[in-house]
């Protein structure tokens, strides 16, 4: 069965030309969480969703996928 896809962050990364490594700096954060979230291995905090969204200057709901 396929992994399910939750988020869009690495799509994001891409559209705004960024690596992993730029949003790990700029949130302080570790990049290997960053990756993480990219594989969807894992899913960051709402919280952090926001500061994401914020760092690649994007509404929250771009970083999600929709459930429709």
């Amino acid at each position: 069965m396929p992994k399910k896809i939750y988020n869009r962050i690495k799509a994001v990364l891409a559209e705004k030309g960024m690596t992993n490594n730029t949003l790990a700096e700029s949130l302080e954060m570790n990049s290997t969480t960053i990756s993480k979230w990219c594989r969807n291995d894992m899913q960051p905090r709402v919280e952090t969703l926001f500061h994401i969204a914020k760092v690649l200057d994007v509404d929250v709901r771009e970083l999600l996928v929709s459930s429709k």
